[in-house]
């Protein structure tokens, strides 16, 4: 029997970078958790932004946000992994020099950065709705970081395979959809954040669903014996996954919820 369902959000529930998010999740979480289903919802966005996508039923599910490194229910911090002040320093003075690229610092009181593209901004504030905070130097003022991200429209493939190498003895590094790369702790990864949750909640693999779509949710897709991947997911991941299902845009993880009802 099921007892933990955990969706990745962004590629998998909605479009990226959008709250379009069908409402009739909301009456389904409802009653998923009537039959003592808990709904988590996994994502890079920070908190800020899945709480007000979530905000009906947010004393409801579990955030499982920056890609697994802050884990809270109700306000209650269930799991959290922070960047070493001195990685986040040297990570911030190397994206600085990337061409096209913005960065993004994930701290509690929401996303830091120094970018001018207006493009990026919007994305963060009307997209994600998220709280951004442009600074004039993000570095002036040592934050409590979670995850940092570069941003860069083209070509974030070969910003990856020029940092990752490089940092992922220190960092874990994933590519979040077509525009991120998002570096964390080691520890931190969407899969970890589900084994904590599972371990806290006395929950097995076998009782868990997970829904993804992008590399950022291969690990979590590892931690549940009942994962999907959504049609239009990235080639390793439909490859990883027991099932598939139908695309985001057309309710692929709502088309599953409904017969677990």
């Amino acid at each position: 029997m099921i007892k933990l369902i955990c969706s990745d959000i962004d590629g998998t529930l909605l479009p990226e970078g959008t709250a379009e998010i069908n409402p009739e999740i909301f009456a389904v979480i409802r009653k998923l958790k009537e039959k003592d289903i808990i709904f988590a919802a996994a994502s890079g966005r920070p908190y800020s932004s899945i709480v007000r996508l979530f905000e009906p039923v947010k004393n409801d599910i579990i955030f499982v946000s920056e890609n697994g490194a802050y884990v809270s229910c109700r306000g209650y911090l269930m799991s959290e992994e922070v960047i070493d002040w001195k990685d986040v320093c040297e990570w911030v003075e190397e994206v600085r020099k990337i061409p096209g690229a913005s960065l993004a610092l994930d701290a509690d009181g929401g996303l830091y950065s120094e970018s001018t593209d207006q493009e990026f901004v919007d994305l963060i504030r009307l997209g994600y709705h998220s709280r951004l905070t442009i600074v004039e130097d993000v570095l002036a003022e040592e934050r409590h970081i979670n995850k940092i991200s570069v941003y860069r429209k083209n070509d974030i493939e070969k910003v990856a395979e020029d940092m990752v190498p490089r940092w992922s003895k220190r960092l874990h590094c994933t590519i979040a959809g077509d525009i991120w790369l998002d570096f964390m702790s080691k520890e931190s990864n969407k899969g970890h954040a589900i084994r904590e949750i599972q371990k806290i909640l006395k929950i097995s693999p076998d009782e868990t669903m997970v829904f993804g779509d992008n590399l950022n949710d291969l690990e979590m897709l590892a931690a549940a014996t009942e994962s999907y991947a959504v049609a239009n997911a990235a080639e390793p991941v439909r490859k990883a996954a027991k099932h598939i299902t139908d695309t985001n845009v057309n309710d692929g993880v709502l088309k599953v919820l409904r017969t677990l009802l």
